[in-house]
């Protein structure tokens, strides 16, 4: 049997890399650049009709909602770019001053036809197009093969669609939720103990530059938002996108008030300074709420990416138990502070102040308020879609409408049957 798996290994891997959205991507782009280059070979005068190729790798995106709202401008861009090299071909050919004439020209004519952020590709392609462009009478070949790379681009992007990058995001969410795991361990771990100031400031450092992490996996959630949408091959990808984004906007909290517990415990160190952050059973079970807090963290990420993951009904049910549990935790902590303020009423604030950022991580993680947060979500997409496009929520009312109709009357034939 081993011998079997290490055999198959290989082929696990290779089904596994081409389906990998990075290699089909490539895999698109590669075959648009082709099929443009065999049409133009057939329908342009020229002899290498490079210029259909590049435009089908311009036109082909990364997801298809992209091309459908970005594509015609990317065209425009190409399209005008070329119209300016013709031009300069005519007039003056290729020289050092006339590249930086063609230059400006090209970036004055990109903001005069509005194409947005795609100024930079109508120089681009005029200077790859006056490159090779030496004859006036040749160069509206060009604008042919522009136009073929255009319409092949585009028609690979509609008849193979484009990758869906939801399970890199999610891979991305749960990274950032062990992360913040992470630290929560070593916060508790040090709160237990004597900490430093100095200490106690660096995890407060620690805690700020998570902010760079969740710009980096934000990137990576409004990837897999375009990827979802207009999607044939997605069903739900309303709620899958909203699903997704509020578990990111969760994390982003827990990570908040995580850099605000970092802070009070930094503060709370130079106070007590060279004494205990706390007592001993005290620190303890801030230990270990935050330990049992860490655990929920990770446990709601693979909650929020149920639909690449195979433990969703695990997880919630191990998130709910940890919630409860740490709950307890923070009931006897809060009972232990209450205590120690009994005893010593110094800093009193700062004590309260990590009560109330445990309780705000744990109010954030609360699977009532996380289901309240998505119904509440989903009302205000499928609003918004209604105000935007009536038209086309009364057509897919219409189409579910005719779905549900057609799934009554094959269930009734199969009873009659």
């Amino acid at each position: 049997m081993q011998e079997v798996r290490q055999r198959a290994a290989p082929l696990v891997r290779l089904v596994r890399r081409h389906r990998d959205p990075v290699v089909l991507q490539a895999l698109r782009s590669a075959a648009a650049a082709s099929i443009a280059y065999v049409v133009a070979l057939r329908l342009s005068p020229e002899a290498l009709p490079l210029t259909a190729p590049l435009t089908a790798l311009l036109v082909v995106q990364v997801t298809l909602y992209a091309t459908l709202t970005n594509g015609v401008r990317r065209v425009t861009a190409v399209v005008a770019g070329v119209v300016v090299a013709i031009v300069f071909s005519l007039l003056v050919g290729l020289t050092w001053w006339s590249l930086g004439l063609l230059i400006v020209a090209s970036l004055g004519v990109g903001h005069l036809v509005r194409v947005d952020e795609y100024v930079p590709e109508v120089a681009i392609s005029a200077m790859l197009v006056l490159g090779v462009t030496t004859v006036g009478d040749t160069a509206w070949a060009r604008v042919v093969e522009t136009l073929i790379g255009a319409v092949v681009g585009l028609g690979c992007n509609l008849l193979l669609p484009p990758p869906v990058w939801v399970e890199e995001a999610g891979e991305s969410i749960e990274g950032l939720a062990r992360r913040l795991r992470q630290l929560m361990l070593r916060i508790g771990e040090e709160a237990a103990g004597r900490t430093p100031a100095e200490q106690a400031a660096a995890r407060l450092h620690e805690a700020r530059r998570l902010d760079h992490d969740i710009v980096e996996v934000d990137a990576a959630l409004r990837q897999a938002e375009e990827s979802l949408r207009l999607n044939p091959r997605v069903r739900e990808g309303l709620l899958h996108r909203v699903v997704l984004r509020t578990g990111l906007d969760t994390l982003e909290i827990c990570t908040v008030v995580l850099r605000v517990l970092a802070r009070s415990l930094t503060d709370l160190a130079k106070e007590r300074e060279p004494h205990p952050l706390f007592p001993p059973a005290t620190g303890e079970v801030v230990e270990r709420v935050l330990s049992e807090i860490a655990d929920a963290v990770v446990s709601f990420a693979v909650l929020v990416t149920t639909h690449v993951s195979l433990n969703a009904d695990a997880a919630e049910a191990r998130l709910t138990a940890e919630l409860r549990q740490a709950a307890t935790t923070r009931d006897k902590l809060a009972q232990l502070l209450l205590e120690q303020l009994q005893h010593d009423a110094r800093q009193w604030q700062l004590h309260g102040a990590v009560l109330t950022e445990v309780d705000r991580i744990l109010d954030e993680l609360d699977t009532e308020h996380r289901s309240r947060r998505l119904l509440e979500e989903l009302d205000r997409n499928s609003q918004e879609q209604r105000e935007r496009r009536p038209w086309l929520y009364r057509l897919r009312e219409r189409l579910r409408i005719t779905d549900r109709l057609r799934r009554s009357r094959a269930a009734a034939r199969r009873r009659a049957d």
